[in-house]
C-alpha cells in the first residue's frame, strides 16, 4: 500500500511550471534557450510599492496579521472594487491569500462535495481542473474553439448545467488565449445562470488591467447584480503590478463563503506575508499611471509576435485583446516529420521539437485543454521575442 494519499492521483504537476523548469535546466547547461512559458511580466515592481515594503520592515511590521488580511489591505481591496468595478464589499466579504491561486483553491475546498461538478471553459488555466479534482469534484469542460473567439457560448453553458453543477469558472482576460468577454457576452452568460440558482461563479480577473485596443474590462457581478451573492470575484497584484513573487491575491464574495475560505487558510498557511500586504496597500491605493506605458509596450509586443508567427508557414495566430499571451494554431503542421524523422503528431510533440531544435520553450495547447495550439507569453524583451519567432520559423521550415 502506498504511503501517499489516493488524492494525489487526481492531480499532475503544473505544465507551465514544468516548461519553465526545463528551460532553466537547459540554460544552466549552457544552452541559449528563450523561455516563453512563464506568465510573468518582465517589468520591475514599481518603486513606490517596493519602498512601501521597506518602510513596513523599518516599522517592524514583521509579525502575524489577521488570517484573511490586514484591515488596511482589506480597505484598499474594498476601495479598489468600488472605484474600478462599482462593487461594494465589506471587510468580512474579503479575504487575502498567498496569491489568487490560493483563494480559488480554498474556495473549491470549502464548497465542493464528492461528485459536484465545476464547469470550466476550454482552453483553461492549467490549475483549474486539478484543483477541482483534488477537492473531490468533477471538471466539466466546454470546448471554446478559435471560431468562437475562445469564449463560452451561452447555449453550450445551458446544456452543460446539471443538478450537480456547483461552479462556473470564468477567466477574462484569459490565460492562455488572451480572450476578453464583453459586457454583452457576460450578460448573455448571466442570463443562463439566472435560471439555475444553484450555480455559482468564480470570476478570475487577475489580468483585468491588461486589455488592448480600447477594450473595456467588466466582471460578471458588475454586469448582473443579481449574481452578486453567487459570485466570488478573484484578483491580485501579481500581473498588473508585476508582483508575482510577492504572492498576494484576494477574493470577495458572500460572508459565508469568505468565512469558510478564511477558516481553511487559518489551518494551512495562516496570514499572507505581512510585508507583501503592506506593499499591496501601496499598489492598490497608488497611481496606475505607470500601467499606461506597460500596456502600450505589451500591445506592441503582441502585434510584433502575431505578425511574426503569421509569417510562418503552418502557423495561424489571432490577435488577442488582453493578458500577455498568444495562442497560435499549429495543427497544419501535424503529420510532418522532423529532420530526425520524428512525426509531429500533436501540440506536445510540436513544442518538444521547438525546445529541442529551436531552443524555444513554449507550452502545448493540450495542457490547456485544446490541442492544436500552443501558448507563447510575450511578457519578455522585444529582442528575445524577435529571435524566438525567427527560430520558430526556421524550425517549421525544416519540417518535412
Amino acid at each position: 500500500m502506498s504511503f501517499l494519499t489516493e488524492r494525489l492521483s487526481r492531480i499532475k504537476p503544473s505544465p507551465t511550471i514544468a516548461v519553465t523548469f526545463k528551460a532553466a535546466e537547459l540554460k544552466a547547461a549552457g544552452k541559449d534557450v528563450i523561455g516563453l512559458g512563464a506568465g510573468e511580466p518582465d517589468f520591475d515592481t514599481p518603486d513606490h510599492i517596493k519602498n512601501a515594503a521597506i518602510e513596513a520592515i523599518k516599522r517592524g511590521e514583521t509579525k502575524y496579521t489577521p488570517v484573511g488580511g490586514t484591515a488596511l489591505l482589506k480597505k484598499a481591496v474594498s476601495d479598489k472594487f468600488k472605484r474600478e468595478n462599482n462593487l461594494d464589499y465589506a471587510p468580512n466579504q474579503i479575504v487575502v491569500g498567498g496569491g489568487a491561486k490560493q483563494v480559488i483553491f480554498n474556495a473549491l475546498l470549502a464548497t465542493i462535495n464528492d461528485g459536484d461538478e465545476v464547469i470550466i471553459p476550454a482552453p483553461y488555466w492549467v490549475s483549474y481542473p486539478d484543483m477541482v479534482a483534488f477537492a473531490g469534484g468533477t471538471p466539466v469542460f466546454i470546448a471554446c474553439p478559435a471560431s468562437q473567439g475562445f469564449k463560452l457560448n451561452p447555449a453550450d453553458l445551458a446544456k452543460a448545467i446539471t443538478p450537480k453543477t456547483k461552479w462556473l469558472i470564468l477567466n477574462s482576460p484569459s490565460n492562455p488565449t488572451g480572450a476578453v468577454y464583453s459586457e454583452s457576452e457576460l450578460k448573455a452568460i448571466a442570463d443562463v445562470l439566472l435560471t439555475h440558482s444553484h450555480v455559482h461563479v468564480i470570476a478570475d480577473d487577475i489580468y483585468e488591467h491588461l486589455v488592448y485596443d480600447g477594450v473595456k474590462f467588466t466582471t460578471i457581478a458588475q454586469v448582473e447584480p443579481k449574481l452578486y451573492d453567487r459570485t466570488l470575484t478573484v484578483n491580485g497584484v501579481s500581473k498588473a503590478f508585476s508582483m508575482t513573487g510577492w504572492r498576494i491575491g484576494y477574493g470577495a464574495g458572500s460572508k459565508e463563503l469568505i468565512a469558510a475560505i478564511t477558516d481553511i487558510q487559518s489551518h494551512s498557511t495562516s496570514n499572507p506575508c505581512s510585508i507583501s500586504q503592506a506593499a499591496s496597500v501601496a499598489a492598490l491605493n497608488g497611481s496606475l499611471d505607470f500601467m499606461v506605458e506597460w500596456v502600450k509596450k505589451f500591445a506592441e509586443r503582441r502585434n510584433n509576435v502575431v505578425e511574426g508567427l503569421n509569417a510562418i508557414n503552418g502557423i495561424n495566430c489571432s490577435t488577442p485583446k488582453g493578458a500577455f499571451y498568444v495562442f497560435p494554431d499549429c495543427s497544419a503542421l501535424f503529420g510532418k516529420k522532423t529532420p530526425q524523422g520524428k512525426v509531429i503528431s500533436d501540440s506536445t510533440s510540436f513544442c518538444e521539437y521547438l525546445l529541442e531544435e529551436a531552443l524555444v520553450a513554449v507550452v502545448a495547447g493540450s495542457a490547456f485543454g485544446l490541442d492544436g495550439h500552443f501558448r507563447i507569453s510575450y511578457a519578455t524583451s522585444d529582442a528575445a521575442l524577435a529571435k524566438a519567432c525567427e527560430r520558430i520559423k526556421i524550425a517549421c521550415d525544416n519540417l518535412l
